[in-house]
């Protein structure tokens, strides 16, 4: 269990690192920075993102489930805030870098599962 917590911390590292390198406007200082912003976005999205999610429901289901996206860049947006190495310039930028580090954890995902079986 442990050794699938931290192959899923080195996916979101991977989707950071591959959203700095991508998106205009997101950064990191050091990879020791990356590391601790992909715990830190593991972290906040354990304990503050449920309840953003459950507040704003009534939005997310008006919108289709696309204001989920501004909810995970709220949430990159809040880990750039805690973390003073690693910056988000704005909302689009926050949106474009849950994107790729949505999808990054996505493929991640689906290799943790091919493995299970």
């Amino acid at each position: 269990m442990l050794a699938k917590l931290l192959v899923r911390f080195v996916f979101a590292a991977l989707g950071l690192w591959l959203a700095a390198k991508l998106v205009p406007g997101v950064s990191f200082n050091n990879t020791g920075t990356l590391i601790f912003a992909a715990v830190l976005l593991g972290v906040v999205n354990a304990i503050v993102r449920p309840v953003v999610f459950i507040l704003t429901l009534p939005i997310t289901v008006l919108t289709l489930g696309l204001f989920l996206l501004v909810v995970n860049a709220a949430m990159i947006g809040l880990v750039a805030m805690l973390l003073g190495g690693f910056q988000v310039d704005g909302l689009v930028a926050g949106v474009l870098a849950a994107v790729v580090t949505g999808v990054v954890s996505w493929v991640g995902a689906m290799l943790l599962r091919d493995q299970k079986s």
